[in-house]
């Protein structure tokens, strides 16, 4: 089935990735691609609808992302966002300067007649985050919406479909604003909301039936909710020409080695090996502190082990990875900044002898692979299983990496997890797992003195992990989980309660 698509033309700001889930959360396929697209290629998607996004750059400078101004001509309704509606005022002979009182949070904001504002609030709340500001429109534009310091919040020309707003739609910060995107889909663009992950499963396995043929497929499974997924889905499609490798690095959560060996292996009869290589990866990682250093090693150790198994089984066609969006985005995607990388992230290794790789879960947000987990009939306990890093404990650990603080992270870790499901919150915290800082600290315990580690907590609510707010978790479920830490983990004496969002802190620690 070919779905309708939207467009999102990244001009590297914070929230692009946000737009396109808030797109295909309305049931309207959206794609991000480059400023730097070609009109050809813009055209190539036939697109119902293209969406400018937010950027960190002034329409001014002589580096400022632009667009091939044919886009205007093609009658595709446009929306721009922030940057988005400063560069269509620009590129349309409107007039953007510097404002005078920047807007940087929440703001008052009135909204004018308009399609895309149909059954807003006309007095409401949206997000503001902007140094410049449109000052005059370009001819046949009108304004719809205004704050107190920005008099054009918000423009358009409806003969023309071209429909701008100086805030930001996108995040939970502005009301309705999922009315506004959803007004310019269904209202403007004429959506059919022919995006459905039921529809997705169909299309992914015929996909992946075609490719393979009968040759043979080899899967990285690490047992977490995106290997998990991309695991089932493949074995539907091709059955036992399916392999999975399941290298154990000994960076794992307590117990999970056991868990999938007997979900994977036991219950639903795929053919997985399991690989011990906890020994390896521990030398390995021996007296590394900084974590992009621990990632690249934990990265390469991984693919090593990875390959010297494959060579047991033969020759095999594909490699199957359950790489999902935000790891692609964070690894960095075009000129946007590396936050951290990925071992799962940058296509087919060169010393991995395969002939294609294939990721179907590439384009995917977090929460949209646990919707395909249970749609293709994976047990809940697996599909909600909490996120967890390609490096494992080993990025939950400040400084170097022992066999004893290991074992010190799994063993806190096991009792955050437990009091929170205890506490009947473990589906509404989106991720939460315990740290072991690099710091000691004095305590006392049974009158004597002691100068042990410090474990931080984290727990965050998010939807798909491009941001993330911390989680209020209840003051007596905090000091149970203190409590048993302090008394059943040895060697550690505090415990404290990270409370950071993000941004401006990552969800993980390193």
């Amino acid at each position: 089935m070919q779905h309708q698509t939207v467009l999102v033309i990244d001009f590297g700001g914070q929230y692009n990735q946000l737009i396109v889930r808030r797109v295909r959360n309305l049931n309207v396929y959206a794609e991000l691609i480059s400023a730097e697209s070609s009109i050809e290629k813009i055209k190539s998607y036939n697109p119902i609808g293209i969406i400018f996004t937010g950027g960190p750059s002034s329409v001014f400078a002589p580096d400022a992302p632009k667009v091939n101004k044919e886009i205007f001509s093609l009658g595709v309704p446009v929306l721009g966002i922030c940057y988005g509606m400063q560069l269509t005022a620009y590129e349309l002979g409107g007039k953007v300067a510097h404002a005078e009182i920047r807007e940087y949070g929440k703001q008052k904001i009135s909204y004018g007649d308009s399609v895309i504002f149909d059954g807003m609030d006309k007095e409401s709340v949206c997000w503001m985050s902007h140094t410049d500001q449109v000052v005059e429109l370009p001819q046949g534009f009108k304004i719809t919406a205004s704050t107190q310091t920005c008099k054009i919040s918000a423009y358009e020309n409806q003969e023309r479909k071209i429909y701008a707003v100086q805030f930001h739609p996108e995040v939970v910060h502005t009301r309705q604003g999922d009315l506004i995107l959803k007004n310019f889909l269904y209202k403007v663009c004429f959506a059919q909301g022919d995006w459905k992950m039921s529809d997705f499963v169909g299309e992914q396995i015929k996909k992946i039936r075609e490719k393979v043929g009968d040759k043979k497929v080899l899967c990285a499974m690490s047992g977490g909710v995106d290997s998990a997924v991309v695991a089932t889905l493949v074995h539907k499609a091709v059955g036992k020409n399916l392999t999975c490798i399941f290298v154990d690095h000994g960076l794992l959560r307590k117990n999970e080695a056991k868990e999938v060996m007997e979900v994977f292996h036991d219950q639903m009869g795929m053919n997985l090996i399991k690989v011990d290589a906890s020994k390896y990866f521990l030398k390995a990682l021996q007296g590394v502190k900084e974590p992009e250093k621990k990632r690249k090693i934990i990265g390469k150790s991984f693919i090593d082990v990875f390959s010297e198994e494959a060579k047991k089984i033969g020759k095999v066609d594909f490699l199957v990875q359950g790489t999902i969006y935000p790891d692609v985005i964070e690894s960095g995607l075009g000129k946007s900044a590396v936050i951290k990388s990925h071992h799962n992230v940058g296509g087919l290794p060169s010393v991995v002898d395969f002939k294609e790789i294939i990721e179907p879960l590439r384009l995917l947000f977090k929460d949209e692979v646990r919707v395909l987990g249970l749609e293709l009939g994976l047990p809940e306990f697996v599909v909600n299983r909490q996120p967890f890093p390609g490096p494992g404990i080993a990025v939950r650990i400040i400084g170097n990496i022992t066999k004893k603080k290991i074992e010190i992270v799994q063993e806190a870790d096991y009792i955050f997890r437990e009091e929170i499901a205890k506490a009947g919150l473990d589906k509404k915290i989106w991720q939460y797992f315990a740290v072991l800082t690099g710091m000691h600290s004095v305590g006392v315990m049974g009158d004597e003195r002691t100068y042990d580690y410090t474990v931080a907590l984290r727990a965050v609510t998010s939807v798909d992990g491009m941001t993330a707010d911390w989680a209020d978790i209840p003051h007596d479920v905090l000091v149970k989980i203190s409590s048993r830490i302090v008394n059943e983990v040895k060697c550690v004496n505090r415990v404290v309660y990270d409370i950071t969002s993000k941004p401006p802190a990552t969800i993980e620690w390193e």
